[in-house]
């Protein structure tokens, strides 16, 4: 599980960090000087009250696109661990695969997918509605 988990972060560190990187980009450097003016000397402060606001919607953005990431794990678990040791590292997209192409469980299968939809989607929403609150757009 620990190797699952570090190829995991492995794979999805850099996107975040380029969609990091671009956020960061679009801060204007006048809000820097601007705050400073008002007494904000600590780059701590600094990036309390100018860098980490203004990065609200990258970071949903990141946490909605890393949420669908690792909810669609499959190709790390069936090339490595096939699911085991005693369906330890089974996750839901590799059931989905083994009941439909292994068992021939094609409706079994399908209602899979359609939960597995249907979980995604309220995840997405909940997630959406409860961070988008203190997301500032500027």
């Amino acid at each position: 599980m620990w190797t699952l988990a570090v190829i995991g972060v492995w794979e999805q560190i850099g996107f975040n960090m380029v969609l990091f990187l671009a956020g960061l980009t679009a801060i204007p450097r006048d809000l820097y000087a601007a705050a400073e003016v008002d007494g904000v000397r600590s780059g701590w402060s600094r990036f309390w009250t100018v860098t980490w606001p203004l990065l609200g919607p990258t970071t949903l953005f990141v946490l909605t696109i890393t949420m669908i990431r690792s909810l669609r794990v499959f190709d790390i678990v069936a090339t490595l661990t096939q699911g085991g040791p005693n369906k330890a590292s089974e996750v839901l997209l590799y059931t989905m695969y083994t009941e439909g192409f292994t068992y021939f469980r094609m409706g079994y299968s399908a209602a899979i997918t359609v939960v597995f939809l249907a979980v995604v989607v309220v995840l997405m929403l909940i997630q959406t509605r409860l961070i988008d609150r203190r997301v500032h757009y500027g």
